[in-house]
């Protein structure tokens, strides 16, 4: 049997800073964009050649808390 890594959850305090931090900054691609009412969101970036997105979803208690998780 083959794993593939194809998400990662990245806890964010603004889904709107860490949008544009990703996809103009590092020219991430976006995946998606929804809004479903006022408390949920789900915006997915892809890195550039990869298969794994990335999942920014908005926890202010634990934004910045991930470690060990680089791209390149």
């Amino acid at each position: 049997m083959d794993w593939k890594l194809e998400l990662v959850a990245v806890p964010v305090a603004d889904q709107d800073v860490a949008k544009a931090f990703y996809v103009d900054t590092f020219e991430f691609g976006l995946i998606v964009d929804h809004r479903t009412g006022e408390d949920f969101r789900v915006v997915q970036v892809i890195p550039p050649g990869s298969a794994c997105a990335v999942a920014l979803m908005r926890n202010p208690d634990a934004a910045g808390t991930l470690q060990g998780f680089t791209w390149w």
